[in-house]
């Protein structure tokens, strides 16, 4: 992939277009903070903040979905996770300790060769792809994840429907992303970005969708939530789980 155009080179080395809903710019953005997406203390430190509290909210779905989960070690094994721009694999590799077969996904092949490199060395196999979710032929997974995606992509309604698609029957689809609301613009637009907690440029505050509006989505494409948290920030907390969705929220979806 060159990551200045977003498009993908064939064995010719001539651009091919992407055909998948990532907005190449964002792709590109993302591209060049591979090098530091492991660094706590580098631009993508507030990930590293966010990261337990996504974690925590995923193991407790896991738990609820398959009811053997709960006492398992590995509450994963025998099963398979696809991670929908997993950048350079903060949630694969716990997905992968978890016990799943992992398949992550990011449209920056910068960020797959950083997760690749990172999972190799700390001794997990995760098989990380350069490629589009709307590309899969007719793979399925019985737990899909996309956390702080679908704000980045042209098409949010292909987006889910390819998510959609890629969710086994019986599957569990876990979805973070920002709300659309005043506070969210002051937190994560102002606020992290002016503080070096988010790289400049990183969000579109008008691209946010709101619960609402992602719920209608899901469920135009034949998918229902179960169960919606807000991830909300304190002093005192730092970022946590919440009812207070003005911030960041996640969501439980089956299919219906």
């Amino acid at each position: 992939m060159n990551a200045s155009t977003g498009t993908v080179e064939t064995r010719s080395g001539t651009p091919a277009p992407r055909s998948g809903t990532i907005d190449p710019k964002e792709a590109a953005h993302f591209g060049r903070l591979a090098a530091e997406w492991w660094d706590p203390k580098g631009e993508s430190a507030m990930l590293h903040k966010l990261n337990p509290v996504r974690l925590a909210y995923i193991r407790a779905a896991i738990d609820r979905h398959w009811a053997e989960a709960g006492a398992a070690r590995k509450p994963l094994a025998g099963r398979s996770a696809i991670d929908v721009g997993c950048g350079a694999g903060l949630l694969a590799e716990p997905l992968a300790r978890l016990g799943a077969r992992v398949t992550g996904l990011d449209a920056a092949a910068e960020n797959v060769a950083a997760a690749q490199a990172h999972a190799e060395a700390v001794g997990l196999t995760i098989d990380y792809r350069n490629v589009d979710v709307e590309k899969l032929e007719g793979e399925t997974f019985d737990l899909v994840t996309s956390m702080e995606v679908i704000e980045h992509v042209t098409d949010p309604a292909a987006f889910v429907a390819a998510l959609e698609r890629a969710l086994a029957p019986g599957g569990l689809m876990l979805l973070s992303t920002p709300n659309r609301t005043p506070m969210s613009r002051l937190m994560l637009v102002e606020a992290a970005e002016r503080l070096g907690q988010v790289p400049r440029g990183t969000h579109d505050w008008h691209k946010f969708l709101t619960p609402d509006e992602l719920t209608g989505l899901l469920t135009d494409a034949g998918l229902t939530v179960t169960d919606t948290r807000g991830i909300a920030w304190d002093p005192l907390k730092g970022l946590h789980l919440s009812d207070n969705l003005a911030l960041n929220y996640l969501m439980t979806v089956v299919r219906s």
